[in-house]
């Protein structure tokens, strides 16, 4: 994985206040709770006293408390209280698991993976996507790595093919260009497929740039990313590494075409169910690729129509040894 960076890791309301639960995030079995203050915090989920889930045990005064002998955690993993000592006597020092800088934004809650620090940065997200936007969400299991579902979404060569039925209706098989403007912060590429009618593709050198109100595919690095349809429609995906084999996908539909209530409902509900359709087509075949990871050097034998994903494993290779990071 990609440290020093910023991964949604649940949807808010999948934690109320007072409660707490036990996930397994970037192949550690994690437990976060929310204190009565709304304030969210995120440890090992592992007493460190007899091995015991601390996600089994109960939430006290912003602390987590150990079903097993009753040890109590703060928010940076320090024990501040062994029942059977006596709540007058000190804790040692060594007594303290693993904790996880926590956030709340944009209606998810994020972990920091990386070296902690006080200077956290801030979390990277679409800057063109605001509270003006209504959304719907659903969630989505892969049994794949998250290089795999990232990929998927930079792919435009297999749109004909697995989305014959949806998006990619038409026969369009012929892929020109594609036009791509990359950097270390993220990917946005535009499409440009049409029907084979017997003539060469343009190369992406050819293509020249598209105005930014068009149609076009944004990715932001960690693992957020876009299909920026209008100003006013996007549908959107942040694809949360659970361990080396499996990934959550958190979808959402962001909408401000429609302000009445019933019909914000209807549109959002609608289009929901049409992007799920779409991603199940999607996820039927990419849970055959093998392996269920990628990398820069690695044996498949990519075309120029697959320069979304050459730059993205390009980029995510120079981020790993920056950060000399890898899951």
């Amino acid at each position: 994985m990609i440290a020093d960076r910023w991964y949604a890791v649940l949807q808010s309301n999948e934690l109320r206040k007072g409660k707490k639960a036990g996930i397994r995030r970037f192949g550690e079995d994690l437990v976060l709770w929310r204190g009565d203050d709304g304030k969210i915090a995120c440890v090992a989920d592992k007493c460190i006293h007899r091995g015991a889930s601390l996600s089994c045990g109960t939430v006290v005064k912003g602390r987590i408390k150990c079903p097993f002998h009753g040890f109590e955690f703060d928010p940076s993993g320090r024990c501040t209280l062994i029942p059977a000592n006596g709540s007058a006597t000190p804790v040692p020092s060594n007594f303290k698991t693993a904790s996880y800088a926590a956030r709340e934004s944009h209606g998810y809650i994020w972990l920091f993976f990386g070296t902690a620090r006080e200077d956290l940065p801030e979390i990277n997200f679409f800057k063109d996507i605001d509270d003006s936007f209504s959304y719907t969400q659903m969630t989505s299991r892969w049994p794949v790595h998250y290089t795999r579902c990232i990929e998927n979404q930079l792919d435009l060569v297999h749109l004909p093919f697995v989305h014959k039925t949806t998006i990619g209706s038409g026969g369009k098989t012929l892929v020109n260009g594609p036009y791509v403007k990359s950097d270390t912060s993220g990917i946005k590429f535009w499409v440009n497929n049409e029907r084979d009618n017997g003539q060469n593709p343009a190369g992406p050198e050819d293509i020249k740039p598209p105005e930014e109100g068009r149609v076009h595919i944004e990715f932001l690095f960690p693992n957020l990313w876009q299909n920026w349809i209008s100003d006013k429609l996007r549908i959107f995906i942040s694809f949360t590494p659970v361990d080396d084999s499996n990934t959550i996908l958190y979808m959402r539909v962001y909408q401000k075409i429609f302000q009445i209530p019933v019909l914000v409902w209807f549109f959002n509900a609608m289009m929901l169910a049409y992007s799920v359709i779409i991603l199940n087509q999607d996820r039927r075949v990419v849970i055959t690729q093998k392996p269920v990871k990628t990398s820069l050097a690695m044996d498949e034998n990519l075309i120029t129509g697959d320069l979304p994903i050459i730059k993205y494993r390009m980029i995510r290779d120079e981020l790993l040894k920056k950060n000399n990071k890898e899951m």
